[in-house]
């Protein structure tokens, strides 16, 4: 038996068991498990030995940077965000991934939405300063809007990129500040998620003034940003497909698991339908 999951806290509903049961049935996998694993802060090293014992487990929040010491090896995606979020288990060698930056940018090249135009991010916390930073490296002439208290954050977050990328353009302003057209708008921040499904992180004339939307949330599967989008002729992507396609790349690394892109499109209706389904 080979035994993997997820590490966090505190665990609540999750589409982890779900997306991985459906990813291990069509690589013909059954001798295995997938666990949730609820490890409190304080208790993460206590736990090492346990850890040790899985055929590989991803890790959310709190353990992203806490969980890096346990590590023997950092892939190139963990090093460049100093975060891991998936570990590979060889024979008692522990590599560490971060496999959330291919699920962004496999679901936006899919979407062909524009990371090399002009792109407004909301928001620069965890997910939101990988995407600035995915965003740079694949050219976008970039826009960090923030709430006052997040200024000095995104201060990092460009220092950040303008060390690891070069000839970025990137620059911060207030959300309150926008000004002006983008090709791609990005958001973030957990404004709109559910159960404040009635929130959005912007006015209709800043959506009217970019191309597309990107909302990284996927509960509501329709976030009140994707609506007023759609309603305005706008294509809307919404986070369900980067959540699916972090656990496909999870699955390439685990044992080299293959996936067609239906069965993965697939996947991802499966997760819109369990998200529509659990907040009737």
């Amino acid at each position: 038996m080979n035994n993997y999951g997820l590490i966090g806290h505190p665990l609540g509903h999750s589409m982890s068991p779900l997306i991985h049961k459906k990813l291990f049935a069509l690589s013909g996998i059954t001798d295995y498990s997938y666990e949730l694993i609820d490890i409190s802060p304080e208790n993460l090293k206590a736990n090492e030995n346990m850890l040790k014992e899985l055929k590989g487990f991803n890790i959310t929040i709190p353990h992203k940077t806490a969980i890096i010491p346990m590590t023997d090896n950092l892939a190139e995606s963990a090093m460049r965000y100093n975060s891991v979020n998936c570990i590979s288990n060889n024979n008692g060698v522990l590599t560490g991934y971060n496999t959330d930056c291919f699920g962004f940018v496999l679901s936006a090249e899919n979407e062909n939405l524009p990371l090399d135009k002009k792109v407004l991010l909301l928001g620069c916390g965890g997910v939101g300063r990988m995407i600035a930073i995915e965003s740079a490296l694949h050219g976008a002439e970039l826009t960090i809007a923030v709430i006052p208290q997040d200024v000095k954050t995104a201060e990092l977050a460009m220092a950040e990129i303008l060390n690891k990328c070069d000839n970025a353009n990137v620059k911060i302003c207030l959300i309150s500040e926008i000004d002006g057209y983008f090709d791609l708008l990005v958001n973030a921040t957990p404004v709109g998620m559910f159960p404040n499904c009635n929130a959005c992180a912007v006015s209709d004339k800043i959506i009217q003034n970019c191309g597309s939307v990107f909302d990284v949330i996927y509960n509501p599967v329709e976030t009140l940003l994707m609506k007023k989008a759609r309603a305005m002729g706008k294509k809307a992507v919404g986070g369900s497909a980067m959540l699916v396609y972090q656990a496909v790349k999870a699955h390439e690394i685990w044992y080299g698991g293959t996936f067609k892109p239906e069965d993965i499109a697939e996947i991802i209706r499966a997760v819109d339908d369990e998200v529509n389904n659990s907040n009737k």
